[in-house]
């Protein structure tokens, strides 16, 4: 088996190998141009690519090391966490950080393996653990009539308001997408991409959806009342899945019940594509607590009937272990003080 950097003419046939919109050419494309350095490499047989990943690397202010992140890869193997090592000696790393995109029950085992492949958990886990995936598969009617009651009243609510729902990949929507993101930050008080970010990824990439889909695309979608715009997602479509990342809604109008509307909506554009997957994005845990600032946005999703996903975690590889030590006091402190200031 041979290793070898992916060029941009292997796009195509690297995407064929990797399963998550994060693993994506496209998306490494985007987190480029943010200024981060992206490591994309192939496992080769007889000239073939057979396994592929990519590795973003990210400076530790004010030190020459860095943290690399692997998210959303397959699960690794011993030649696989080998190359990694390297690179990340070569680069500096303090250790790099993966969450493969493995459900739990598909693999029970991994975390005692991960522990025999000298992988440790993760300090603090960047993506979420668990997630909301919709069987796409069922009718339109099998969906609608699965939904918590209330929630299908909601939908009645706001089509009673006259609430309309359309894709609208416009310059001009967009800008209404980065007003209703600042707005909804500030409400929400949580900490999120910056306005930069969501702009590069929007002109990065593509927002045309062409069958097989192997080509990771972003769509953007609003919901408008009275004329207003309550609600404003971007959505990825990435092979079979529909995933749903940004989302970013108004303080007004809430009884109109425009979130509501625009998730069955946003149901019913994944089912016009033919996907037979959405996956929410992230949720809380099997047991989430009330007062959990995440609890309404979780109840929220759990009205349409997903499956709770649960992923196997987030694993550290250790290259620097003195260095690593410090480094997870120096996290826990700076969180700690982050917290304190929210």
């Amino acid at each position: 088996m041979k290793l070898q950097i992916i060029e941009p003419t292997q796009k195509k046939a690297y995407n064929q190998v990797v399963t998550h919109p994060l693993q994506s050419f496209e998306w490494g494309e985007f987190r480029e141009k943010t200024g981060v350095k992206v490591i994309r490499q192939g496992f080769f047989e007889a000239d073939k690519l057979i396994d592929g990943f990519s590795l973003t690397i990210h400076p530790i202010p004010h030190t020459p090391f860095t943290i690399g992140y692997l998210p959303k890869g397959k699960i690794p193997s011993r030649e696989l966490l080998s190359t990694l090592k390297k690179i990340g000696q070569e680069e500096k790393c303090i250790f790099i950080q993966l969450e493969p995109d493995i459900q739990k029950d598909q693999l029970s085992e991994f975390p005692t393996k991960a522990t025999q492949l000298g992988l440790k958990p993760s300090i603090r886990p960047l993506f979420t653990k668990y997630t909301f995936v919709l069987d796409l598969t069922q009718s339109e009617e099998e969906l609608l009539k699965n939904l918590h009651p209330k929630t299908r009243y909601n939908i009645r609510v706001a089509q009673k308001h006259n609430v309309s729902v359309a894709e609208r990949n416009t310059d001009d929507a967009f800008g209404t997408y980065l007003r209703l993101t600042e707005e909804t930050t500030k409400r929400q008080r949580f900490y999120a991409h910056n306005l930069k970010y969501h702009t590069l990824q929007w002109q990065t990439l593509p927002h045309v959806a062409k069958p097989p889909f192997a080509e990771l695309s972003s769509h953007l979608l609003l919901a408008n009342y009275n004329s207003k715009t309550l609600a404003a997602w971007i959505v990825f479509v990435f092979k079979d899945t529909l995933y749903y990342p940004y989302g970013a809604s108004s303080s007004e109008h809430k009884e109109a019940m425009a979130s509501t509307l625009m998730m069955w909506e946003t149901i019913k554009f994944a089912k016009r594509l033919g996907l037979r997957h959405f996956d929410m994005w992230g949720s809380l845990g099997p047991d989430p607590d009330p007062l959990d600032s995440w609890y309404g946005f979780h109840r929220f999703k759990q009205g349409f009937r997903p499956k709770h996903v649960e992923f196997v975690g987030s694993f550290d590889l250790v290259i620097r272990p003195l260095l690593y030590q410090g480094f997870s006091f120096a996290d826990s402190i700076r969180w700690l003080l982050l917290k304190v200031k929210k």
